[in-house]
C-alpha cells in the first residue's frame, strides 16, 4: 500500500506550475484593464490545479494498466510500481476531476452557463490523454491539447471569468504560457522515447525523433519571450518578462548538450520555474500599468 509520501510524489508537484502559471497569467492580462473578482480568480486557480493532479493520477492509472510505465524513468508511477492498486488510483483521478467540476460549476454559474461545456471537454481531454481504447497522447497530439487546456483555455478562461473580457493581451499570455507548458512535455517525452518506441505509446517525440525534438523544444522555449516584446504594445513594462530568459536557457542546457534519460530530469523542473517565473513577472507588469 502506497504512503502518504508516495501519493504525493504520485500527484507530481513537479507539474504545478503548468496550473498555477496560467492563472497567474490571466489575472494579469484582466487587471491590465482594472479591478477583477478575486474570488473566481481563487476558484480558478482551484480548477487548474484538481484538473492537472487528475490527469497525472489518470495518466497513472492508464499508463499502469497499459504496462507503458514497467520501465519508465522518472517521477514515481503508482500503478506501475506497484504501490497502489489501478482502481484506488483512478478513482483519485476522478475525485480531483469532481473538485474541479464542483469549482467550475459555481464560476459557470456566476459567469456564464456555456463554461460548463468547457469544463466538460476538459475533463474529456484530461481523460482520453492516455485513457480509453485510442488515447491520443498515443497518436502525437499530447502537446496540441496541452497548449490548448494549459494555455488558451486556461489563460483566457482565467481573464474572462475574473474580468468578463478577453483580449489580444490575454492571447499574447495564452500563447506564452501554452508554448512553454508544451515544453515540459515535450522534453518528458524526449527523454521517454526510448521507452515510448518500445511499449507502441508514438508521442510527438517518436515521431519527430531525437534531433528534431530538440530544436522544437528550443522553438517553444523562445515563444514567451518573443510574447513579451509583443506585449511590449501594451506596455513596455512587458518587457521584464526578457529576465526569465537565464532559467530557460539553464532550462534548455541539458537538451542542447544531448543529455539522455534521467540527464534530461533536470530540464523538466527548471522549465516548469522559468515558466512560472515568466507568467509572474509579465502578469505584475501588466497589472502595474
Amino acid at each position: 500500500m502506497a504512503t502518504a509520501s508516495q501519493w504525493i510524489q504520485g500527484a507530481r508537484p513537479r507539474t504545478l506550475p503548468n496550473a498555477v502559471a496560467p492563472v497567474v497569467a490571466g489575472v494579469g492580462a484582466a487587471l491590465h484593464h482594472g479591478g477583477i473578482s478575486w474570488w473566481k480568480a481563487v476558484l480558478a486557480l482551484a480548477v487548474a490545479m484538481a484538473f492537472i493532479i487528475g490527469v497525472n493520477f489518470a495518466n497513472d492509472y492508464s499508463d499502469g494498466v497499459r504496462g507503458t510505465d514497467d520501465d519508465r524513468v522518472g517521477p514515481l508511477r503508482l500503478v506501475g510500481s506497484g504501490l497502489a492498486s489501478p482502481g484506488s488510483v483512478k478513482a483519485a483521478a476522478f475525485t480531483c476531476f469532481g473538485i474541479g467540476a464542483v469549482c467550475g460549476l459555481v464560476l459557470a454559474i456566476a459567469t456564464a452557463w456555456w463554461l460548463v461545456v468547457v469544463g466538460a471537454v476538459c475533463i474529456a481531454g484530461a481523460w482520453f490523454y492516455t485513457g480509453g481504447k485510442r488515447p491520443y497522447g498515443y497518436a502525437g497530439w499530447g502537446e496540441v491539447a496541452v497548449f490548448v487546456f494549459f494555455g488558451l483555455v486556461a489563460v483566457l478562461g482565467t481573464q474572462f471569468v475574473t474580468s468578463d473580457r478577453v483580449d489580444l493581451v490575454g492571447l499574447a499570455c495564452a500563447v506564452g504560457v501554452g508554448a512553454i507548458s508544451c515544453s515540459v512535455l515535450v522534453v518528458n517525452n524526449l527523454r521517454d522515447i526510448p521507452t515510448d518506441t518500445e511499449s507502441g505509446k508514438i508521442t510527438l517525440a517518436v515521431r519527430l525523433g531525437d534531433a528534431r525534438t530538440r530544436i522544437l523544444f528550443a522553438a517553444l522555449l523562445m515563444t514567451p519571450l518573443v510574447m513579451s516584446v509583443a506585449l511590449a504594445f501594451a506596455t513596455p513594462w512587458a518587457l521584464v518578462g526578457l529576465l526569465a530568459f537565464p532559467l530557460l536557457w539553464q532550462a534548455y542546457t541539458p537538451v542542447r548538450t544531448g543529455a539522455q534519460g534521467p540527464g534530461l530530469i533536470p530540464s523538466i523542473g527548471t522549465t516548469g520555474k522559468a515558466m512560472l517565473g515568466w507568467a509572474v513577472v509579465t502578469a505584475v507588469s501588466l497589472a502595474l500599468t
